[in-house]
């Protein structure tokens, strides 16, 4: 299938869980990142869900991540220029949802693409090989591709990787792992 295919049928599925299969299955989601070894890091760039699409909540990854006294970063989108804004995440930092729903910071210390270690990756569905399927505007792989090479890009997902996407983009930017409730799938790059 090709990605407008697969993000009519993901979205479909992902607003078709509850609100209580939502938040179980981001707890085992939280619950799976915690057997891996990425928390010696510092800068950790997190999304905020928009809850009216049933996205993974990120509340409990927040909650490890704030027990540990990482640097939370979390991001402010700009329509105009299809770039992420990215803001360090403090107690004084006011968050508000856009006119589109996202949840965003509206002040705070800015902080670069450069800085970060990890990115807990927003998706509808990925494939075998990394490559995912997002809401088509590109945020994210702007975003992946200004971060240092050896950034981890770990995709969150309420389902399992298919064998596919059909229509790739070279600009596409492939992920490291993707964890799912169920289990913790390694990317194998093949260069």
């Amino acid at each position: 299938m090709n990605k407008a295919q697969l993000r009519k049928l993901y979205k479909k599925k992902r607003l078709s869980l509850s609100t209580d299969e939502v938040q179980h299955k981001s707890v085992q989601i939280a619950n799976n990142l915690l057997q891996l070894d990425i928390w010696h890091y510092d800068y950790y760039h997190l999304f905020l869900p928009i809850k009216k699409w049933n996205e993974v909540d990120t509340q409990p990854i927040m909650n490890i991540l704030m027990s540990k006294d990482k640097n939370i970063v979390i991001s402010h989108s700009d329509f105009d220029s299809i770039q992420m804004i990215n803001i360090l995440l403090e107690e004084q930092t006011v968050i508000k949802e856009n006119k589109y729903g996202i949840p965003e910071p509206i002040n705070g210390e800015r902080i670069s693409d450069h800085l970060m270690d990890v990115v807990f990756v927003p998706l509808l569905i990925t494939d075998q090989k990394g490559y995912r399927v997002g809401y088509g505007k590109g945020f994210y792989d702007r975003f992946l591709a200004n971060c240092r090479p050896n950034v981890l890009k770990i995709g969150v997902s309420f389902f399992e990787p298919i064998n596919e996407i059909e229509d790739v983009h070279e600009m596409d930017v492939t992920l490291d792992m993707v964890v799912t409730p169920e289990k913790i799938y390694r990317i194998t790059k093949n260069d």
